[in-house]
């Protein structure tokens, strides 16, 4: 969080403490949407499952890229392969549970919100 601390920001940054406070919330609903689906019964059951481990995969990558290696243009893209999964993995979700689905629509929100954060700390730390 350091660096988060020392950069330009834009006008709409939340303060830092935020952030460990909204992903312990996004990362229990996450927990439970993965509990839901896991229990599920459907054919596409699987392919929910593999999506839902590749945005977490997408979701780990972007800290070391954004903190430690200051690579805000590769952390913006990261980013963007991380919505286009959490897209795909909502709308998987809706075909098993409809509560799994819901439970990651603030995940999508504030992802989508750290992209503007994110691009912007690209634009302003250049």
């Amino acid at each position: 969080m350091e660096t988060f601390q020392t950069v330009k920001k834009p006008v709409l940054s939340p303060p830092a403490i935020a952030f460990p406070i909204v992903w312990t919330i996004l990362f229990t609903l996450l927990g439970i949407s993965l509990y839901l689906i896991w229990n599920s019964e459907g054919e596409n059951k699987q392919k929910a499952l593999i999506i839902f481990a590749l945005q977490l995969v997408f979701n780990f990558i972007w800290s070391p890229v954004f903190f430690i290696f200051k690579s805000y243009l590769a952390a913006f893209i990261i980013l963007m392969i991380l919505l286009v999964l959490i897209v795909m993995m909502i709308s998987e979700f809706k075909k098993l549970n409809k509560t799994a689905e819901y439970l990651n629509i603030p995940y999508l929100l504030w992802v989508t919100f750290a992209g503007y954060l994110n691009f912007s700390i690209y634009l302003l730390n250049k």
